[in-house]
């Protein structure tokens, strides 16, 4: 059976027991310097992966992925709604009203954004209805001045279902400074938890009650709040939904509200994945070091072929096959078992917990009371790709020095 010459020694070399057991060492070193390279990224990349997504559910299921608001108060929102949803990508629609302002408890203020929904539809378009700790969105009712705060906003002010406190709203006035605050007494109603900072920032109101604090026409809203299928198509398809209501409407979106934010994760991402690409380096650096040793021992192997009628091109290739074969396979243990880490490493950390009885993630100190991953198969290909390219490269050099070895020298003391 006809087998490439350089394949075929390359590959013998590999599976061959050396008299110089040190050199097998550093080959298996190598092997499990890289396996353990491509395993670190895979299973970091995919925990990052979860944190993303868990964010983004999170965040993005709190905030409009998309909102179309009018140059005025909108009174008539349910025909704006009925044209937003003739697009395809449009899931669900619910009338939104914004306002910062200040909350104020016994001497203790804090910003807030608050939120005038309707709680019939608000499940439609947001989470917070299944993130409740206590009480519902439906004990918001028009003229009753309830809220819905946040738990960390919550806690830090130490009020419960029942508590009052204070929303302090500007108000432009002909005053000389030109703004006058206005205060609303508001009831406590319900307390969500979402897990994000939005858990300390956020508020909501019944739609109504924040139109009599902007001093609105009863039933007036600032704009319709869209659920999309696809997040990331949102200025677009914001923009496409404008455009037919006409130039009275504008469109805003997650991405002008929230994108520094994912953009920083994204970032992050991309340079912890780069940090960690130095462990797969180091390994290849090892199989520079393992086969600058495999060279200087078959030196005479290396003359006696050169004298049977191997070019330098063979030769090197030799060396080139070996050393592929080293990375190869570290890095395909390093796949196979960087995939079955990610999609195990929530339960793996579970297991730890119960059997140490300590909590890696408490739910009273992270957003999150579990270690999410989610694997995705670009980053396996793109780990894969990288350690497979840093591998052929560090073979060059050896395989090029072996190459240049000259038979007269080598066999002058054999």
């Amino acid at each position: 059976m006809f087998r490439p010459f350089s394949l075929y020694v390359g590959s013998r070399y590999t599976r061959a027991k050396r008299r110089n057991h040190y050199i097998s060492f550093i080959s298996l070193s190598s092997m499990i310097g890289l396996a353990l390279g491509v395993l670190a990224m895979i299973v970091v990349l995919s925990v990052m992966n979860g944190f993303q997504r868990e964010m983004s559910a999170r965040i993005l299921g709190m905030v409009p992925h998309a909102l179309i608001v009018g140059a005025e108060p909108l009174g008539d929102w349910q025909a704006v709604a009925q044209q937003a949803e003739r697009d395809p990508q449009v899931l669900a629609v619910a009338p939104l009203t914004q306002l910062e302002g200040m909350l104020s408890f016994r001497g203790t203020m804090q910003p807030i954004q608050v939120h005038g929904i309707d709680p019939a539809v608000e499940d439609q378009v947001s989470i917070a209805g299944s993130h409740m700790l206590a009480g519902q969105l439906s004990a918001l009712k028009s003229g009753e001045f309830g809220i819905v705060l946040g738990t960390m906003t919550a806690r830090r002010f130490g009020v419960s279902v029942g508590d009052k406190l204070t929303l302090i709203v500007p108000e432009a006035s002909a005053a000389p400074g030109g703004v006058t605050p206005r205060l609303q007494r508001l009831t406590v109603v319900g307390v969500f938890k979402v897990g994000a900072d939005l858990d300390g920032s956020l508020a909501m109101i019944h739609r109504d009650d924040a139109a009599r604090l902007l001093r609105w026409e009863p039933g007036q809203v600032q704009g319709v709040r869209l659920k999309l299928a696809d997040l990331y198509r949102a200025p677009a398809v914001a923009a496409q939904v404008a455009a037919t209501l006409g130039e009275d409407y504008r469109a805003l979106d997650w991405t002008q509200t929230q994108g520094s934010l994912f953009a920083a994760m994204k970032m992050e991402k991309t340079m912890i994945g780069l940090l960690l690409m130095l462990i797969i380096a180091v390994a290849a650096f090892n199989i520079i070091a393992t086969l600058i040793m495999v060279v200087a021992d078959k030196r005479a192997d290396i003359a006696i072929l050169r004298t049977l009628g191997a070019t330098p091109r063979e030769i090197m290739a030799i060396f080139v096959v070996q050393g592929s074969i080293i990375g190869f396979t570290g890095t395909l243990a390093g796949v196979v078992l960087g995939v079955l880490a990610a999609l195990n490493v929530s339960e793996l950390v579970a297991w730890l917990e119960r059997v140490s009885g300590q909590h890696v993630f408490s739910s009273d100190v992270y957003f999150i009371s579990s270690l999410p991953s989610h694997l995705e198969v670009g980053d396996v290909l793109l780990v894969s790709v990288a350690a497979l390219l840093m591998s052929f490269l560090a073979t060059l050099y050896p395989s090029w020095r072996a190459a240049q070895t000259s038979p007269a020298e080598a066999l002058r003391y054999e």
